[in-house]
């Protein structure tokens, strides 16, 4: 994997996976919850229907003996009792009559019903001739049925579960193709670019400072000075582009390093840029402030939150350092950061105004180094008054 893919562009990648593994899980468990609900309802008819078949052999034994109590005097003494089911007669009004159930029953919208683990058949006897009563019959459920469902279920919801989730798996990357090879593509122009700025580059800045070592007349001056902006914008980027690309193989050698000087060093780097956009600085860097860090990585980090806060600041604007001790922040006054893309300008090619060049890779720098040396980076914005980054250690 490049070092673009494997460090920071996966933010929004990874998000768009989340996102679309945790709509398919979603889906995933309401389609085997609706499967399992219908076998359990289908088993629950098969064993309603099993117990409706024999009660109901039972009931046309049992009917003639209740018609002869009936006709007899209605003795609740000598009310039949059944051998096979416990029994009750009820009346047109669905009021019991009498009977031994230990359920007492309610709903006689159904010929039978499960209620509190027992079952009901309910047989009206007016086609009997015996007026409008009707008698209950009453079992137990051993619940066996529900164990099988339960057990199944189990087994061939985690077999199915399994096949979705390869499915889901499969689709993922067939979903992520197109992104990965749209990343690879960016990867491939950004070491060719890398690779070509080079050289150029380094030339032009050579013999800037070659030719500011001879007096010029103010005009020429005045178009060195912006070649020579332009010139370290493309170098800062060039550092950049350069950091990312080669990441993984660069010599970290750890040192303390005096963040008060290089703040001070890379102030003087920016100078003219700020310059340009006549931006006031406002400084409260105590001296020797010190960081166990790596040159080139500190450097990175400052330069890109410096580099920010020039180019989104407005003319005429004013930048704010502060360095203590355990904190360095950096604040603008310049055009802020929408509330909807606060969280996101740590992700790598992120831009919060697409009308600012540059390619979105600065921000996920300072996260790749604060993350590394376990720094805490706060951020506050406002659009249309400014950004305060604020990146602090122990």
């Amino acid at each position: 994997m490049s070092a673009t893919s494997a460090s920071g562009i996966s933010f929004a990648k990874y998000r768009t996976l989340r996102s679309f593994l945790a709509l398919y899980a979603v889906m995933s468990i309401l389609i085997l919850a609706l499967m399992a609900t219908l076998y359990y309802e289908s088993l629950k008819a098969q064993m309603l229907s099993s117990h409706r078949l024999a009660m109901q052999l039972q009931s046309e034994n049992y009917v003639p003996r209740l018609k002869t109590w009936l006709e007899s005097g209605h003795d609740l003494v000598t009310f039949p009792t059944d051998l096979a089911y416990k029994t009750a007669l009820y009346g047109y009004d669905k009021d019991l009559l009498v009977g031994n159930l230990d359920q007492k029953h309610h709903d006689f919208s159904e010929n039978i019903a499960l209620h509190n683990g027992y079952i009901h058949l309910i047989v009206a006897l007016s086609p009997y001739g015996l007026g409008e009563y009707y008698l209950v019959f009453e079992t137990q459920d051993d619940e066996l049925w529900r164990h099988q469902a339960l057990i199944n279920s189990l087994i061939f919801g985690s077999a199915l579960f399994f096949i979705l989730g390869l499915i889901g798996f499969s689709l993922s990357r067939m979903f992520l193709r197109p992104m990965n090879e749209a990343i690879a593509l960016l990867d491939d122009f950004i070491k060719d670019t890398t690779h070509e700025l080079n050289t150029p580059v380094s030339a032009i800045l050579t013999n800037i400072e070659a030719l500011q070592e001879t007096p010029l007349p103010p005009s020429v001056e005045k178009k060195l000075r912006r070649i020579e902006i332009a010139s370290r914008t493309i170098s800062t980027l060039y550092d950049d582009l350069t950091y990312l690309i080669l990441n993984h193989d660069l010599a970290v050698e750890n040192k303390e390093l005096n963040l008060s000087n290089l703040i001070h060093e890379r102030l003087e780097y920016f100078r003219h840029r700020i310059e340009q956009k006549k931006i006031a600085l406002s400084l409260t860097i105590h001296p020797n402030i010190t960081l166990t860090i790596d040159h080139t990585k500190a450097t990175r980090l400052i330069d890109n939150l410096l580099s920010n806060a020039i180019k989104y600041n407005k003319m005429e604007g004013e930048i704010t350092i502060t360095l203590t001790d355990e904190t360095l922040c950096i604040e603008d006054n310049g055009i802020g950061i929408p509330d909807g893309m606060i969280n996101r300008v740590f992700e790598r090619y992120m831009r919060a105004d697409k009308s600012v060049g540059g390619f979105g890779i600065g921000l996920n720098i300072v996260a790749m180094i604060a993350r590394e040396y376990h720094l805490k980076i706060t951020i506050e914005s406002k659009e249309k008054v400014g950004t305060k980054i604020c990146v602090a250690w122990e």
